[in-house]
């Protein structure tokens, strides 16, 4: 029933690219100029500016952004209204998570949420818990789900999980004959970390604070985007990574890897569901009753 147009318009706005409009809605770039096209004739005025090979938005594109928003998720609330009548669940949800959330907990949930609720179609993207949260505010995702320990004033957070940083080193690495490691020997270890923006390197970083340490302080020799980056590095160097336990768990059954114990330095931390601020509506607040219900903090 809604204007695809309109769609097409709000993720050419948000992304401010017709390429990532075009991959984020699987419809040819062609298709995405032409539906714009349509809006500039429709309206008789340009929406974007072309500026070489970047665009921004023009006066009259920010007041349809506006007005599309709201007339989108107008959309969106009658949508679910009018099938909630019927006990009838369908409809698009965007959902971002933070690298180590999408890669190790994300698909058992939403598995386990589409048996449920089979007629509702999630679309997922995966970035560090600093650009998840920025994504929410952009309005490019509906809701996220985040690690660390920092807070954004404007979004709304709902513990589900704890996890557990753990140092790790191969098998046949001279350390894996230790258990345990005092921070001064930890302080010279060969370490590979998660890059800045993730969670797991502020809670890190926390940790490091507690006791009087700052990364500085460490031997850093790489960081890594993603915890399969660190694993394979670890795996072929004689280095010492940090990753959620939950990420090496089938890695210490086939004793590949081995935890090495920090003396006096536990990392814990929550992983959030996070969401704009305000009540939870449609389809956001079905997915935020399923997820907070099944796996409580």
């Amino acid at each position: 029933m809604i204007d695809t147009r309109l769609n097409v318009f709000l993720s050419v706005a948000r992304n401010l690219s017709f390429t990532k409009a075009s991959q984020e809605l699987f419809i040819s770039q062609p298709a995405i100029s032409k539906h714009i096209k349509e809006l500039e004739s429709e309206y008789n005025t340009c929406l974007f500016e072309r500026m070489g090979t970047h665009i921004q938005l023009t006066k009259a594109g920010k007041i349809l952004l506006d007005n599309a928003e709201i007339i989108i998720q107008q959309y969106k609330k009658m949508n679910f209204d009018m099938n909630n009548i019927q006990k009838k669940y369908g409809g698009s949800l965007r959902v971002g998570a933070s690298t180590t959330i999408a890669q190790y907990l994300l698909p058992e949930m939403l598995a386990k949420f589409m048996q449920k609720y089979p007629d509702i179609n999630i679309s997922t993207i995966s970035d560090n818990s600093r650009n998840i949260e920025q994504m929410l505010k952009d309005g490019r995702i509906d809701v996220g789900m985040v690690e660390g320990i920092s807070r954004q004033p404007e979004l709304k957070y709902t513990n589900i999980m704890k996890d557990e940083l753990v140092a790790i080193v191969r098998k046949g690495n001279k350390m894996s004959e230790l258990d345990e490691i005092d921070l001064d020997t930890f302080k010279k270890t060969p370490i590979v970390i998660r890059e800045h923006g993730s969670g797991s390197l502020q809670v890190i970083e926390n940790y490091l604070h507690q006791n009087n340490l700052r990364l500085s302080d460490l031997n850093i020799v790489m960081s890594f985007g993603t915890t399969e980056g660190i694993k394979h590095f670890v795996e072929h160097t004689e280095t010492m990574g940090i990753i959620s336990i939950m990420a090496v768990s089938h890695e210490l059954l086939e004793n590949r890897f081995k935890i090495i114990e920090l003396k006096g330095l536990k990392m814990m931390r929550d992983f959030a569901y996070v969401e704009k601020r305000g009540e939870s509506i449609g389809l956001q607040k079905i997915f935020k009753h399923f997820i907070t219900d099944s796996y409580k903090a």
